[in-house]
Protein backbone atom coordinates (compact mmCIF):
# COMPACT_ATOMS: atom_id res chain seq x y z
CA UNK A 1 0.00 0.00 0.00
CA UNK A 2 0.96 3.34 -0.87
CA UNK A 3 1.80 6.27 1.93
CA UNK A 4 -1.02 8.08 2.86
CA UNK A 5 -0.09 11.78 4.10
CA UNK A 6 -1.26 13.00 7.03
CA UNK A 7 -0.76 16.42 8.08
CA UNK A 8 -0.89 20.15 9.61
CA UNK A 9 -0.05 23.41 8.96
CA UNK A 10 0.00 25.48 11.98
CA UNK A 11 -0.11 29.00 10.39
CA UNK A 12 0.37 31.88 12.28
CA UNK A 13 -0.67 30.12 16.10
CA UNK A 14 1.79 28.60 17.85
CA UNK A 15 4.82 29.61 19.96
CA UNK A 16 7.92 27.81 20.13
CA UNK A 17 7.29 26.14 23.39
CA UNK A 18 4.04 25.15 22.19
CA UNK A 19 5.30 23.75 19.18
CA UNK A 20 7.82 21.76 20.97
CA UNK A 21 5.07 20.22 23.28
CA UNK A 22 3.14 19.49 20.46
CA UNK A 23 5.75 17.59 18.42
CA UNK A 24 6.83 15.94 21.12
CA UNK A 25 3.03 14.39 21.57
CA UNK A 26 3.22 13.60 18.50
CA UNK A 27 6.48 11.89 18.46
CA UNK A 28 4.91 9.63 21.10
CA UNK A 29 2.11 8.85 18.73
CA UNK A 30 3.91 8.01 15.66
CA UNK A 31 5.60 5.15 17.16
CA UNK A 32 2.57 3.40 17.22
CA UNK A 33 0.39 3.94 14.56
CA UNK A 34 1.10 2.15 11.36
CA UNK A 35 4.15 3.03 8.96
CA UNK A 36 1.88 3.58 5.85
CA UNK A 37 1.05 6.82 7.91
CA UNK A 38 3.20 9.66 6.69
CA UNK A 39 2.95 12.03 9.06
CA UNK A 40 4.59 15.83 8.95
CA UNK A 41 3.80 19.78 10.22
CA UNK A 42 4.35 22.79 8.86
CA UNK A 43 5.42 25.20 11.71
CA UNK A 44 6.27 28.96 11.76
CA UNK A 45 9.92 29.28 11.06
CA UNK A 46 11.28 30.63 14.17
CA UNK A 47 9.85 27.20 15.48
CA UNK A 48 11.57 24.63 12.86
CA UNK A 49 14.99 24.94 14.34
CA UNK A 50 14.14 23.97 18.40
CA UNK A 51 11.94 21.58 16.64
CA UNK A 52 13.89 19.61 14.14
CA UNK A 53 15.62 17.41 16.78
CA UNK A 54 12.54 16.48 17.50
CA UNK A 55 11.51 15.22 13.77
CA UNK A 56 14.70 13.32 13.84
CA UNK A 57 14.73 9.84 13.17
CA UNK A 58 11.45 9.55 14.16
CA UNK A 59 8.26 9.25 10.89
CA UNK A 60 7.50 12.77 11.23
CA UNK A 61 8.21 15.00 8.43
CA UNK A 62 9.23 18.69 9.03
CA UNK A 63 8.18 21.19 6.68
CA UNK A 64 8.13 25.10 6.11
CA UNK A 65 5.58 27.05 5.56
CA UNK A 66 7.12 29.68 2.40
CA UNK A 67 9.97 30.38 0.99
CA UNK A 68 12.27 32.74 -1.73
CA UNK A 69 13.57 31.36 -5.15
CA UNK A 70 16.61 32.81 -4.26
CA UNK A 71 19.63 31.34 -2.43
CA UNK A 72 20.52 35.35 -1.09
CA UNK A 73 19.61 38.47 -2.09
CA UNK A 74 18.41 42.11 -0.65
CA UNK A 75 14.82 40.22 0.09
CA UNK A 76 14.22 41.41 3.36
CA UNK A 77 11.81 39.41 5.57
CA UNK A 78 12.41 36.25 3.10
CA UNK A 79 13.92 33.03 3.74
CA UNK A 80 15.74 31.12 1.13
CA UNK A 81 15.86 27.60 0.49
CA UNK A 82 19.96 26.88 1.24
CA UNK A 83 18.80 28.70 4.63
CA UNK A 84 15.77 25.97 5.21
CA UNK A 85 17.95 23.26 3.90
CA UNK A 86 20.75 24.32 6.62
CA UNK A 87 18.04 23.05 9.23
CA UNK A 88 17.38 20.26 7.75
CA UNK A 89 13.49 20.57 6.43
CA UNK A 90 11.70 17.57 4.41
CA UNK A 91 9.00 19.73 2.55
CA UNK A 92 7.71 23.19 1.74
CA UNK A 93 4.14 24.50 1.37
CA UNK A 94 3.87 26.66 -1.53
CA UNK A 95 0.89 28.61 -2.76
CA UNK A 96 -1.35 28.48 0.20
CA UNK A 97 -4.38 30.42 -1.16
CA UNK A 98 -3.45 32.94 2.11
CA UNK A 99 -0.27 33.56 0.19
CA UNK A 100 -1.75 34.08 -2.79
CA UNK A 101 -5.26 36.18 -1.56
CA UNK A 102 -2.69 38.61 1.08
CA UNK A 103 0.82 38.52 -0.54
CA UNK A 104 -0.08 38.55 -4.33
CA UNK A 105 1.59 35.08 -4.92
CA UNK A 106 1.03 33.91 -8.60
CA UNK A 107 1.32 30.78 -10.17
CA UNK A 108 4.63 31.86 -11.94
CA UNK A 109 6.23 32.68 -8.77
CA UNK A 110 5.33 29.29 -7.06
CA UNK A 111 6.77 27.53 -9.73
CA UNK A 112 9.84 29.39 -9.90
CA UNK A 113 9.85 28.12 -5.88
CA UNK A 114 9.16 24.55 -6.65
CA UNK A 115 12.70 24.69 -8.67
CA UNK A 116 14.49 26.01 -5.95
CA UNK A 117 13.27 23.36 -3.62
CA UNK A 118 14.04 20.54 -5.73
CA UNK A 119 17.29 22.09 -6.38
CA UNK A 120 18.27 21.52 -2.94
CA UNK A 121 16.34 18.59 -2.35
CA UNK A 122 12.88 19.84 -0.04
CA UNK A 123 9.80 18.44 -1.48
CA UNK A 124 7.38 20.68 -2.35
CA UNK A 125 3.65 20.41 -1.18
CA UNK A 126 2.01 22.94 -4.02
CA UNK A 127 -1.62 23.98 -2.54
CA UNK A 128 -4.10 24.74 -5.58
CA UNK A 129 -7.45 25.81 -4.94
CA UNK A 130 -10.51 27.54 -6.49
CA UNK A 131 -12.70 30.48 -5.14
CA UNK A 132 -16.21 30.48 -4.08
CA UNK A 133 -16.57 32.93 -7.46
CA UNK A 134 -15.33 30.31 -9.55
CA UNK A 135 -17.06 27.50 -8.47
CA UNK A 136 -20.67 29.23 -8.94
CA UNK A 137 -19.04 30.01 -12.33
CA UNK A 138 -18.14 26.64 -12.86
CA UNK A 139 -14.42 26.82 -14.24
CA UNK A 140 -13.21 25.07 -11.00
CA UNK A 141 -11.13 22.36 -12.97
CA UNK A 142 -10.30 25.26 -15.59
CA UNK A 143 -9.12 27.09 -12.76
CA UNK A 144 -6.83 23.89 -11.01
CA UNK A 145 -5.84 22.64 -14.43
CA UNK A 146 -4.35 26.22 -15.18
CA UNK A 147 -2.66 25.90 -11.67
CA UNK A 148 -0.85 22.65 -11.85
CA UNK A 149 0.38 23.36 -15.03
CA UNK A 150 2.10 26.52 -14.85
CA UNK A 151 2.99 25.42 -10.99
CA UNK A 152 4.78 22.73 -12.27
CA UNK A 153 6.04 24.12 -15.74
CA UNK A 154 9.44 22.63 -17.16
CA UNK A 155 9.68 19.62 -14.48
CA UNK A 156 11.50 16.30 -15.29
CA UNK A 157 9.75 13.50 -15.15
CA UNK A 158 11.82 12.70 -12.08
CA UNK A 159 11.82 15.68 -10.68
CA UNK A 160 7.76 15.90 -10.51
CA UNK A 161 7.93 12.44 -8.63
CA UNK A 162 9.35 14.56 -5.90
CA UNK A 163 6.18 17.11 -5.91
CA UNK A 164 2.80 16.54 -3.47
CA UNK A 165 -0.19 18.57 -4.53
CA UNK A 166 -2.85 19.45 -2.17
CA UNK A 167 -5.91 20.33 -3.22
CA UNK A 168 -7.81 22.84 -0.97
CA UNK A 169 -10.71 24.39 -2.08
CA UNK A 170 -10.36 27.92 -0.81
CA UNK A 171 -14.34 28.14 0.14
CA UNK A 172 -13.57 25.18 1.99
CA UNK A 173 -10.60 26.04 3.97
CA UNK A 174 -10.83 28.54 7.29
CA UNK A 175 -13.06 29.05 10.50
CA UNK A 176 -15.69 29.85 7.84
CA UNK A 177 -15.02 26.83 5.66
CA UNK A 178 -17.76 24.61 4.75
CA UNK A 179 -16.98 20.89 4.41
CA UNK A 180 -16.83 20.05 0.69
CA UNK A 181 -18.93 16.72 -0.16
CA UNK A 182 -17.44 13.84 -0.59
CA UNK A 183 -18.29 13.21 -4.41
CA UNK A 184 -16.97 16.31 -5.45
CA UNK A 185 -13.73 15.96 -3.93
CA UNK A 186 -14.39 12.37 -5.52
CA UNK A 187 -14.99 14.27 -8.65
CA UNK A 188 -12.01 16.76 -8.11
CA UNK A 189 -9.56 14.24 -7.58
CA UNK A 190 -10.23 12.29 -10.70
CA UNK A 191 -10.11 15.38 -12.82
CA UNK A 192 -6.12 16.31 -11.04
CA UNK A 193 -4.87 12.64 -11.40
CA UNK A 194 -5.90 12.41 -15.22
CA UNK A 195 -4.51 16.47 -15.46
CA UNK A 196 -1.63 15.04 -13.68
CA UNK A 197 -1.15 11.96 -15.64
CA UNK A 198 -1.30 14.07 -18.94
CA UNK A 199 1.44 16.45 -17.74
CA UNK A 200 3.59 13.22 -16.65
CA UNK A 201 3.20 10.67 -18.51
CA UNK A 202 5.44 8.24 -16.83
CA UNK A 203 5.03 9.08 -12.97
CA UNK A 204 1.43 11.21 -12.71
CA UNK A 205 -0.23 8.14 -11.60
CA UNK A 206 2.14 8.27 -8.60
CA UNK A 207 1.94 12.03 -7.28
CA UNK A 208 0.10 11.84 -4.42
CA UNK A 209 -2.74 14.55 -3.97
CA UNK A 210 -3.67 15.42 -0.82
CA UNK A 211 -7.49 17.00 -0.03
CA UNK A 212 -7.83 20.10 2.69
CA UNK A 213 -10.62 21.86 3.81
CA UNK A 214 -12.34 21.44 6.77
CA UNK A 215 -11.04 18.21 7.73
CA UNK A 216 -12.54 16.99 10.79
CA UNK A 217 -13.46 14.18 13.02
CA UNK A 218 -16.96 13.82 11.11
CA UNK A 219 -15.66 13.42 7.66
CA UNK A 220 -12.02 12.10 7.25
CA UNK A 221 -12.56 8.62 6.81
CA UNK A 222 -14.88 9.54 4.05
CA UNK A 223 -12.34 11.60 2.07
CA UNK A 224 -9.26 9.24 2.55
CA UNK A 225 -11.68 6.18 1.64
CA UNK A 226 -11.43 8.01 -2.05
CA UNK A 227 -9.58 6.57 -4.94
CA UNK A 228 -7.38 9.28 -5.38
CA UNK A 229 -7.16 10.98 -2.39
CA UNK A 230 -3.52 10.45 -0.79
CA UNK A 231 -3.75 12.17 2.43
CA UNK A 232 -4.97 14.58 4.49
CA UNK A 233 -3.88 18.38 4.85
CA UNK A 234 -5.83 19.02 8.35
CA UNK A 235 -6.64 22.18 9.77
CA UNK A 236 -7.96 23.10 13.35
CA UNK A 237 -9.06 19.98 14.09
CA UNK A 238 -5.17 18.78 14.08
CA UNK A 239 -4.28 21.74 15.91
CA UNK A 240 -4.60 20.10 19.31
CA UNK A 241 -2.67 16.95 19.98
CA UNK A 242 -5.46 15.30 21.24
CA UNK A 243 -7.52 16.19 18.88
CA UNK A 244 -5.12 15.26 16.10
CA UNK A 245 -4.26 11.97 17.81
CA UNK A 246 -8.03 10.80 17.68
CA UNK A 247 -8.08 10.83 13.83
CA UNK A 248 -4.91 9.12 13.89
CA UNK A 249 -5.67 6.54 16.04
CA UNK A 250 -8.75 6.11 14.29
CA UNK A 251 -7.50 6.22 10.55
CA UNK A 252 -4.76 3.08 12.08
CA UNK A 253 -7.66 1.32 13.45
CA UNK A 254 -9.46 1.77 9.61
CA UNK A 255 -6.30 0.80 7.80
CA UNK A 256 -5.76 -2.67 10.39
CA UNK A 257 -9.41 -3.52 9.47
CA UNK A 258 -9.28 -4.33 6.11
CA UNK A 259 -11.36 -1.51 4.70
CA UNK A 260 -8.00 -0.25 3.55
CA UNK A 261 -8.21 2.58 1.48
CA UNK A 262 -7.97 2.49 -2.31
CA UNK A 263 -4.90 4.12 -3.37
Amino acid sequence: MKKIWIGTNWKMTKTIEEGIQFTKGLREISEAVTSNLQLFIIPSHTSLVPIKPLTTAANIYLGAQNMHWEDSGPYTGEISPRMLAEIGIDMIELGHSERRQYFNENDEAINKKVHAALNYSIKPLVCIGENIDQKKQQISKETLAAQLKVCLQNLSEEQAKEVLIAYEPVWAIGEQGIPADASYVAEIHDFLRNTLEGLFAEVGSEIPILFGGSVNHDNFLDYIELENVNGLFIGRAAWNIESFQVILQQLDSHLASNVSPIL
